[in-house]
């Protein structure tokens, strides 16, 4: 579910800078996180948590791509809050929600699917396996914990991704630096010990970044 050009206008229209107005729909055409995770959500209807949401992007993405699951979604950061529940409430969206909390310690009750997209490597080791012990526990039979992350493998890519966060803090793209990144191993070992399959596939689009998507389904009543 590639969304149109049309749709990208569409939320386009929503943004409230000058900047936004370019950078959604840019990000939202050529990143191919998007695309992938509402594939692996059409199987099973169930309600999603989007943790680390952002400004909503995800969200927007799948209503506009026809996706009619209720979405309750999580963010630390004030001001994305602030814009993801501006930008839904131009839209008119039904069955959605943005609130402000920090996923290490908290989550909403929820049963249904998890989504965890490019957040983990601004935590400890330690807090990345919490999280996704208590993501886990969200997860509803036949459910998904969807989950965008660099690996840490040692390979050329992961070096360039390394690299190219520190880039991003240094310039003040991003917020925070790096503090770790999980390996294929850990995300093996605490989501099965949680009751969950895995599977782990690169998700490189044209970048040359070392990100991988990591499915985790808990098996159907």
């Amino acid at each position: 579910m590639k969304l149109p050009p049309s749709a990208l206008k569409k939320i386009a229209s929503r943004c409230h800078t000058l900047w936004d107005h370019f950078y959604v729909p840019a990000k939202l055409n050529s990143d191919p996180v998007y695309e992938a995770v509402a594939k692996e959500l059409e199987p099973r209807p169930l309600p999603v948590l989007d943790i680390g949401c952002g400004m909503g992007l995800l969200t927007h993405y799948l209503r506009e791509g026809g996706t009619l699951l209720p979405i309750t979604s999580l963010d630390y950061d004030h001001r994305k809050i602030a814009s993801a529940r501006a930008m839904a409430r131009v839209a008119g969206y039904k069955d959605v929600s943005f609130g402000v909390g920090d996923a290490r310690r908290e989550l909403p009750e929820h049963q249904g699917h998890v989504v965890i997209l490019d957040i983990l490597q601004f935590m400890t080791l330690a807090d990345q396996a919490d999280l996704l012990r208590l993501a886990a526990t969200r997860v509803a039979p036949g459910g998904k914990c969807i989950i965008r992350s660099c690996l840490r493998d040692g390979s050329r890519r992961y070096r360039i991704t390394v690299l190219g966060d520190w880039l991003a803090r240094l310039t003040f793209w991003m917020k925070h630096a790096p503090v770790a990144y999980p390996s294929a191993g850990e995300f093996n070992e605490v989501l099965s010990s949680a009751g969950l399959k895995v599977t782990i596939q690169p998700l490189w689009g044209g970048t040359p970044f070392n990100n991988h998507l990591i499915v985790a389904e808990r098996p159907g009543e």
